[in-house]
């Protein structure tokens, strides 16, 4: 039943009513129109078996211990921090500069205490 009409595209168009012919003769978008399957598709009618989405599996990452190496040896190597002694060095320098002097810049925004410089004039 029905008629089939190929676009000029290629793409083949099954018309089953002469409704539905009418509506491609005056080109009218088949998702416009609340009565064909496309508008359906888009406004997600008629689909109500398939409830929720299906989901995906999340990859589990597996360690695996290297030639040479086991895997508690990888996990504290991974753990501990790298350490250099020139850098600790040099650390413990200027911690120790900073314990020996006060900062500078607690005094630099320290405000004065002169009550009377703050003061406006009273205006008459």
């Amino acid at each position: 039943h029905g008629m089939k009409f190929v676009r000029r595209d290629g793409q083949p168009v099954i018309m089953s009513s002469s409704k539905c012919r009418q509506m491609l003769n005056q080109r009218k978008k088949p998702a416009k129109l609340m009565w064909t399957q496309a508008w359906r598709r888009l406004n997600k009618k008629g689909k109500e078996e398939g409830g929720s989405k299906r989901r995906t599996k999340r990859t589990v990452k597996a360690q695996k211990a290297i030639v040479g190496a086991s895997l508690d040896e990888l996990k504290k190597k991974r753990l501990a921090k790298p350490t250099n002694v020139a850098t600790q060095a040099a650390l413990k320098e200027v911690k120790n500069t900073q314990k020996t002097k006060p900062h500078a810049s607690t005094y630099a925004n320290k405000k004065p205490d002169n009550k009377a410089t703050n003061k406006r004039p009273a205006k008459r």
